[in-house]
């Protein structure tokens, strides 16, 4: 069944050390799109990630945010920048003689300056720790938005085969009228001559060639029977699995092309009637369809 290109998904999975919280929302896109902010400290994941993520979703525009803390601090030890100390406290002294201040510079008034003193781990972070719990707590966000799209997919291909029936009924009836219209014509026909001539017998010969040229000229078999294979297609691509989205959208316009061809053969005010509902139904259907994977 067709899957929807939106979706949201989010997990947090926390351990001993660490807890990560991960979110992945998806939308509309031409082509499969997927942009990461992570911690600088789990960069090293991020070709790993966009390839996994592809993996299973092959349409749409995809954001992931990643943002992880650690649980303890027992490891972690107080930096102190000496230098860019040294260098508050001279530019401190230039600017207060530039402006003529008397002022008395003390440590607290350097130490609470912007990077001064940091808090680091004593130890770096273990790459394969980070890995393996990111990967869990992606992998669980992942499955929270495929499981919407997929609802959401059903919602989609439900609609678009109760309108694609509405079309499927209005083609039958089109067809319906197309015979009825060359016998309507010839009684019309012959209604007039027989007005015009007044009496004088009818060459049966001419009028077979005109209601042979008519019935040529608006003769719209083929077109009836290549909109009926769209229609099989449409439903078979729906029902099938995959990526069908650009498909289903090259479907619907071949429909609309054979409509509006029919549209323009046609001289019967039923068949012009539903050839609106028709373009209708497949409007609402080209707009649907832009949600599809």
């Amino acid at each position: 069944m067709i899957n929807s290109m939106t979706g949201f998904g989010r997990s947090v999975v926390s351990t001993e050390t660490y807890s990560f919280t991960a979110e992945i929302k998806a939308v509309n896109h031409r082509f499969c799109e997927i942009n990461l902010k992570v911690p600088k400290q789990l960069s090293f994941c991020e070709d790993q990630l966009k390839k996994w993520i592809s993996s299973r979703i092959n349409r749409g525009k995809i954001d992931v945010y990643i943002t992880f803390e650690r649980q303890q601090t027992k490891n972690s030890v107080l930096k102190v920048d000496k230098e860019l100390a040294i260098a508050y406290y001279k530019a401190m002294l230039d600017l207060a003689n530039t402006c003529e201040i008397s002022t008395q510079i003390n440590v607290q008034d350097i130490a609470g300056l912007p990077g001064v003193f940091s808090l680091s781990s004593a130890e770096e972070e273990d790459q394969e720790e980070l890995s393996g719990i990111l990967n869990k707590a992606v992998g669980e966000a992942m499955d929270s938005l495929v499981k919407m799209r997929q609802d959401e997919g059903q919602a989609l291909a439900d609609d678009l085969l109760a309108h694609l029936q509405l079309v499927s009924d209005a083609v039958g009836q089109i067809a319906v009228h197309a015979d009825l219209v060359v016998a309507e014509q010839k009684e019309k026909l012959q209604q007039r001559l027989e007005v015009i001539l007044d009496g004088i017998e009818i060459d049966q010969n001419r009028l077979a060639n005109e209601l042979a040229y008519f019935a040529d000229k608006v003769d719209i078999n083929e077109e009836l029977i290549r909109l009926n294979s769209h229609i099989s297609q449409f439903k078979m691509s729906v029902a099938g699995s995959g990526p069908v989205g650009r498909k289903l959208d090259f479907i619907l316009q071949e429909m609309l092309r054979e409509t509006n061809t029919i549209g323009s053969k046609s001289n019967n005010l039923s068949i012009n009637k539903l050839i609106i509902d028709v373009k209708n139904e497949l409007e609402r259907m080209k707009e649907q369809v832009q949600n599809v994977e």
